[in-house]
């Protein structure tokens, strides 16, 4: 399993091989395929984060409701 780290550095270069525009139709699909799985990856990863610091401020009766990060 994938680190958010590796994911979001993954993704990173998936963007940048997109963004060139210099890859055949068919890889351009297998990659976007590819960053979307990445990008749903990165989400639960931030997902699980943010629920882990919401219940540590639970315990410390600090609890606030978390909003979902920007753009996720």
């Amino acid at each position: 399993e994938m680190t958010f780290e590796e994911a979001m550095a993954a993704l990173e270069a998936v963007v940048g091989q997109l963004e060139r525009g210099d890859v055949a139709l068919e890889a351009s699909i297998a990659l976007y395929e590819r960053g979307a799985a990445l990008k749903a990856h990165c989400a639960a990863k931030l997902k699980d984060a943010e629920e882990k610091v919401e219940l540590i401020r639970a315990q410390e009766g600090r609890a606030i409701a978390a909003s979902p990060v920007e753009g996720m």
